[in-house]
């Protein structure tokens, strides 16, 4: 067993957390129906907030309260929305160390990895769809009789948009999908897990900051009985949620009532695969650590490395040598790379699925394993090579820090390999042979494939992302986002 002794500087830091508190059409509401959550630090296992949740009374108010301000929100000049949505853009900016405080005492994402990345990239994403807000066209169709019919399309928002936001990255997912839902002239009702409220507080308080009218932006932190409060309400137009395929079944049964469309980004267990012609010095660090950020707890992570025979027991070897010097610990320290996992629940998950693995032989244990002592809910990093495509460990998803290596002899295994999946979120390719990339890109089934990408290859705002099967539909980036938040109106005019 290791032991982790993390440092209770985490109580001090814990004054850079949002007041606890409901965002309804303006106001904030600290007593609310649902409860209270109490939030655990994930570093140190102690309650650090009191969360007052949502029922389906505030779920209510807060869709009244959209609803309300989207007749000025959504007849608002587009160029007035842009200016609204740069300066937003530029608070966030301006508050990025904010976003970054927040996250190792949130959900336990180092302050020295993953969370100085995010705020960065919340800005840019809010940035890049307030440059759309004036840009939205229709387009004139060739008429049935050009010379007594006119027909056009006007693109319209939706109206009330309800987004069900994930905990393992809130802030990154706040901006996936909150900024086109606005540009697009759309109010929102966010529900953020009991986890993880504090990042969308920050975001509704600098949305107000910015001059956006009070009820565009509502957050209404809850359970599920929140979350279904949301998606069955009548006054709500269209769902986007971020999460696993579970929930989004029991998702879709309820906007099934009300023909509500929806759009999902859901789980991954997204295959690397890594050629002979790859250069082993610079990829095998990224294919290791890149697996392990987040401490695992990211949908599209590269967590099947299949790797060409030729090289293959020389990669295990340097994976196992990168993964056991990732620093484990505090997530407040810079020098940390693995924090600890969201909750005790998860870490008892994960903890079983690297055990289990181990006496089932879904694969042989490299390095990692062992349980870690601590009051946090930390998880060794864990790798296992010789992996058994068809066993658990390499088809369902773990969120946590177990990466699954497994050999492949032809391009054809390979790719055999990676689509032998329920999912297909996204894929990645290492290999300096630009022909045999263009054969594999088409064959690759996934939303979207990253080829030699670097050390952190979030989808830039501009590039659709999104999954097939299981990771869902519907695409959150680029003019694809946006078109997600838009319905197109045909009109026929003839003649007076």
């Amino acid at each position: 067993m290791v032991t982790v002794d993390v440092k209770l500087h985490q109580e001090k830091a814990q004054q850079d957390l949002p007041k606890p508190r409901l965002v309804i059409g303006g106001e904030d509401v600290t007593k609310a129906s649902g409860g209270v959550h109490e939030h655990r630090n994930p570093a140190t296992g102690l309650v650090q907030a009191r969360i007052p949740l949502a029922g389906a009374e505030e779920v209510d108010r807060a869709v009244v309260a959209a609803r309300r301000a989207f007749e000025v929100w959504g007849a608002m000049r587009p160029a007035d929305r842009r200016r609204l949505l740069t300066r937003f853009g530029q608070l966030i900016r301006e508050n990025i160390p904010r976003f970054a405080a927040i996250c190792p005492l949130e959900n336990g994402i180092g302050i020295g990895g993953w969370a100085e990345t995010v705020g960065p990239h919340v800005a840019d994403w809010t940035d890049y769809y307030a440059g759309w807000a004036d840009k939205i066209e229709g387009m004139v169709g060739a008429a049935y009789s050009p010379h007594e019919n006119v027909e056009y399309t006007v693109a319209e928002p939706y109206g009330v948009v309800g987004h069900i936001i994930t905990w393992n990255s809130p802030a990154l997912s706040l901006a996936m999908k909150i900024p086109p839902a606005l540009a697009a002239g759309n109010t929102v009702v966010i529900k953020p897990a009991e986890t993880t409220p504090f990042s969308a507080l920050l975001f509704a308080d600098l949305a107000r900051e910015a001059g956006i009218p009070d009820g565009v932006v509502n957050v209404v932190t809850g359970l599920g009985d929140a979350g279904a409060a949301l998606v069955k309400h009548p006054g709500v137009d269209k769902i986007s949620f971020t999460g696993g395929p579970v929930t989004a079944r029991k998702i879709m049964a309820d906007a099934a009532l009300g023909l509500k469309p929806v759009v999902f980004e859901l789980g991954g267990k997204s295959a690397n695969l890594l050629f002979a012609d790859a250069d082993l010095e610079s990829v095998v660090p990224y294919c290791a650590a890149f697996a392990m950020s987040n401490s695992g707890q990211g949908c599209a992570l590269p967590t099947r490395l299949l790797v060409e025979r030729p090289v293959y027991d020389e990669v295990v070897e340097r994976v196992a040598g990168v993964v056991s010097q990732l620093p484990v610990g505090d997530p407040l320290d810079p020098a940390t790379y693995i924090g600890p996992l969201i909750d005790g629940a998860a870490r008892d998950r994960v903890q079983s699925v690297i055990e289990n693995a181990t006496k089932d032989g879904s694969g042989r244990l490299v390095c990692g394993g062992e349980r870690i002592v601590s009051d946090g809910f930390f998880v060794t990093p864990t790798v296992f090579a010789d992996v058994d495509n068809r066993s658990a460990l390499a088809q369902c998803e773990v969120f946590g820090p177990v990466l699954a290596i497994t050999p492949f002899d032809t391009e054809d295994e390979g790719v055999a390999l990676a689509n032998d999946s329920e999912y297909g979120l996204s894929a990645y390719v290492q290999s300096r042979d630009l022909a045999r990339v263009n054969r594999l890109v088409p064959r690759l089934n996934a939303g979207t494939v990253y080829v030699n990408p670097g050390p952190n290859p979030i989808t830039s705002p501009a590039t659709p992302f999104g999954g097939v099967g299981i990771s869902g539909f519907g695409r959150e980036g680029g003019k694809a986002g946006l078109d997600e938040f838009l319905r197109v109106k045909g009109v026929g005019v003839g003649r007076a």
